[in-house]
Parts: C-alpha cells; sequence; structure tokens
C-alpha cells in the first residue's frame, strides 16, 4: 500500500488528505493518508466557536463566491444546503475618515471606481482628489514590471484613493504593511486593465460591463451557518483513509531510495510522497537538514502577525450599526484595521438582544500581549461610538508571524521554490505562503497537490 504524509492541518492540508482519500478510492487504489498537526486543532485560522448562545469566527469568517474552489469542496462534501449569505446580501461597509464612518463608492473593482457618480460625490475624497483620480483616464501606460501597490495606485489614481479606499480596503487581507504588497502577486488583475486598457477606469467600466454581479449587486460573501470550521469537520468525517496525528509536529525530513522519512518526537516513519502544508518558515525548518538552499529561499517569504478581538455587547446600549462594519482610512490613528459588526452580517449568530462586534489588527500592531490587544480594541471602539462600552464577554485570536506577505519579488521567489521541488520527487509545497492567501485559493492549492500526487503515484 502506498503512504502519503501531509503535514499541516490548516485548510490547505485538510484539502489535499480529502482529495487524495477521495482520488484513490474513487479509482479503486489502496492508499493510506497520514495528517500530522502539531495542535489539537485542524483548519489552521479557521476557528468557528460555539460559547453558550454565541457563535463567532475567530478568524476568517467569509469566502468569496466568485473564486469557486471552497464552494466546490462545500458541495462534495454535501454541506450546500449549510451555505449561508450576509445579512442583507449587499455588502455595505463604511470607511471612517475624518471622525465619521463614509459609504464606499459604489461600483467599486476590487479598489478601482467603475461609476462616475459615486467617484465625484464620494466625500472620501476631496476635489483634489477627485481630479487627481481622474487624471488615469488620460495618463500612459506604465511599466510592465512589479511594482509596490501602493506606489501603482498612487502612480494611476492619487495619493487620497491610496489612504483614503486602496489602503483600507487591501491592508487587513495579507497581515503587513499594504505599501509593500507585490502588486503582480496579489492583483495581477489590475496591472492587467492597464496593459490591456492603458486606463484603470476605463478598464475597469469595460469589466463591470461584463460581470454578471458586482460589488453591491448581492452574494458576494458566503460562509456556513454553523462557521467555516464545519468543511473540517465534514472532512475528517469523510476520510476514512486518513490517520489523523494531533499533536503530532513533524521535525525534518529525508530522502532515500526506500522513500521519504519524516522525523518528530513520536518517532520515524516512511512515506511515499510529502505534502507540506505549514507555514513557510516550519516547511524551512523541516527540510533545511535535505536542502539547505530551498530552506533559505521559504525563509524569504516575509511574514507579518494577525489578532482578532471579539465584544460581546448589549444591542440596545449601542446605536444600530450601519453595514456590517467599518475600515479605517490610513493615518486616522487607529490600532486596528478595522470592525466587523459579526451579529448583523451573518445571521442567528447571537441572541436578539446582544451584539458581535469584531476587531482586526494586522502588522506590528497586532503583535500585543493578549490583553494588550483588548485594550485597544475597546479604546478603537469607544473612539468609532463616541463612548466606552461596557463588554459582557470577550475573546482573542492571535497568530504571530503567521501572516505571509507577498512583497515585490513574490512571484519570482515561488518561481524559484518550485523550480527547487524538481530535485525532489514526490515533494509538494502547498499553503498560503505561495499562490494566494485565501481560504479558495488554498483548497484549490490542495487539491491540484493531490492531484499530482495521485497521479505519480499511479
Amino acid at each position: 500500500m502506498k503512504k502519503v504524509a501531509v503535514v499541516g492541518g490548516g485548510m490547505a492540508g485538510l484539502a489535499a488528505a480529502y482529495y487524495l482519500d477521495r482520488g484513490a478510492r474513487e479509482a479503486g487504489r489502496a492508499l493510506e493518508v497520514s495528517l500530522f498537526e502539531a495542535s489539537d486543532h485542524l483548519g489552521g485560522k479557521v476557528r468557528s466557536l460555539s460559547d453558550g448562545p454565541y457563535r463567532l469566527e475567530g478568524g476568517p469568517d467569509a469566502v468569496v463566491r466568485y473564486k469557486p474552489w471552497f464552494l466546490q469542496l462545500v458541495r462534495e462534501l454535501g454541506l450546500e444546503d449549510r451555505v449561508v449569505g450576509t445579512q442583507p446580501a449587499k455588502p455595505a461597509a463604511l470607511i471612517y475618515k475624518g471622525g465619521r464612518g463614509h459609504p464606499l463608492p459604489e461600483g467599486l473593482n476590487v479598489v478601482i471606481p467603475s461609476r462616475f457618480g459615486p467617484l465625484l460625490t464620494t466625500p472620501l475624497l476631496s476635489p483634489a482628489g477627485k481630479l487627481r483620480a481622474g487624471l488615469d483616464l488620460f495618463l500612459p501606460r506604465g511599466p510592465e514590471g512589479d511594482e509596490p501597490f501602493g506606489a501603482f495606485i498612487e502612480r494611476r489614481l492619487g495619493r487620497e484613493v491610496w489612504r483614503n479606499l486602496a489602503a483600507p480596503l487591501t491592508g487587513g487581507i495579507y497581515g503587513g504593511d499594504p505599501y509593500e504588497l507585490s502588486t503582480l502577486a496579489a492583483f495581477p488583475m489590475l496591472k492587467e486593465l492597464e496593459r490591456k486598457h492603458r486606463s484603470l477606469i476605463l478598464g475597469s467600466l469595460a469589466a463591470m460591463r461584463k460581470r454578471k454581479g458586482s460589488r453591491e449587486g448581492g452574494g458576494l460573501f458566503a460562509s456556513l451557518s454553523g462557521g467555516l470550521g464545519e468543511v473540517a469537520r465534514a472532512i475528517q468525517e469523510q476520510t476514512p483513509g486518513v490517520r489523523w496525528r494531533m499533536q503530532s509536529p513533524v521535525e525534518r525530513a529525508d530522502r532515500e531510495e526506500k522513500g521519504w522519512y519524516l522525523f518528530g518526537p513520536w518517532g520515524t516513519e516512511r512515506f511515499d510522497a510529502v505534502v507540506l502544508a505549514t507555514p513557510a518558515p516550519a516547511a524551512a525548518a523541516v527540510l533545511e537538514p535535505l536542502d539547505r538552499e530551498l530552506a533559505r529561499i521559504l525563509r524569504s517569504i516575509p511574514y507579518g502577525s494577525a489578532a482578532t478581538v471579539t465584544f460581546a455587547l448589549e444591542a440596545d446600549a449601542v446605536p444600530p450599526p450601519r453595514g456590517h462594519g467599518v475600515l479605517i482610512a490610513a493615518g486616522e490613528g487607529f490600532a486596528a484595521r478595522g470592525f466587523t459588526w459579526l451579529s448583523r452580517k451573518w445571521a442567528n449568530r447571537t441572541p436578539a438582544d446582544k451584539l458581535l462586534v469584531r476587531a482586526y489588527f494586522s502588522g506590528e500592531a497586532a503583535d500585543g500581549s493578549e490583553e494588550e490587544l483588548e485594550k485597544a480594541a475597546l479604546a478603537d471602539l469607544a473612539r468609532l461610538l463616541g463612548f466606552e462600552p461596557w463588554p459582557q464577554r470577550t475573546w482573542t485570536f492571535r497568530w504571530p508571524r503567521g501572516m505571509p506577505q507577498y512583497t515585490v519579488g513574490h512571484l519570482e521567489r515561488v518561481a524559484e521554490i518550485e523550480k527547487a521541488l524538481g530535485r525532489w520527487p514526490g515533494l509538494e509545497l502547498i499553503g498560503a505562503a505561495y499562490r494566494g492567501v485565501g481560504l479558495p485559493e488554498v483548497v484549490r492549492d490542495g487539491r491540484q497537490a493531490a492531484e499530482r500526487l495521485l497521479a505519480s503515484l499511479a
């Protein structure tokens, strides 16, 4: 019987284990899959928690529907009837600037305006800022190579669009400084708009005409009625060929003629193939005795911290919030990147007389202790509301150095890693560090790795 090890029980590793097991059973082949997870929790940053009358997410609380891979996995697991959308379906985030929250301009394509009316009337941009954004219609194409995302947006649309729209919309995704993101790695579609249409606004207008829906068209975000953690539980229940090795860290790997060997405090075991679905630094530590150059490249991927703090409040003590949440414009002096009104965004997450509010931190602001993060979140929320609320419950989740940052050169680093993997047949590296940080992308990563290994082991 062939044996495959999956190291890491986040969503990428779970997807790889699921598709390995399913693919082998559909082909009528005997395959033993062992998933090694260092902690006692499956799902990685997916942390769906039921605590008394409250149901909340410590990590991501939604996936986008236009990236199909996660919801495809949900359907394959038989959970399609558990999929829920936001209430109401129309996303309604505000951006806090100058002491108040302002609605996002309608018709944004990622962060690019695709309608002139909302761009001209939004209070998020000054008259000078609107004129500067309009220059995009006349500017020539920029260089084809990579550049920091902040520099790209400022070059095309100006500094105000960057600080008051693009930075708050993208700042919480990658856990670091959004200005330094690689445009080609994080937002290649925007570079393509510039290449094809010259103007981002003209390109966005064309793209939105082709698209059936838009940001405000409904149904952009999805979750499950019991939280995203339902997927992790369903995978564990529906994979009879997987051995779940919890609290079993892998310390190093070796390869000999007979196959791969993994070592840990639990002992040594041989496998025909290995999937490393850990953060890049952990993968580097496992592989360094075998391939120092590959380990060096893996360690060159920078990481930032992330954290969330969720408060349960008395609903009647807080003015009815507008929309699903508030993002903070650059330079406003907040520690938090933004707030989500979780119980207003999703139905049946809390009793009717309660309100769940979640603050999100990333970068240096997320490096504090639980006590420091809770204090900072409460201070920011008090500033947002105009008075200090009294939380009845508080939940805090931290991921120190847990978020890969796709800085300029990321695509080249990934290409080097993939080239190095050619030296090691039967080894796969997957997860948020490489080809996308979202849950849909890491599920796609896990599925593709499983398909390649099933083909090679055949």
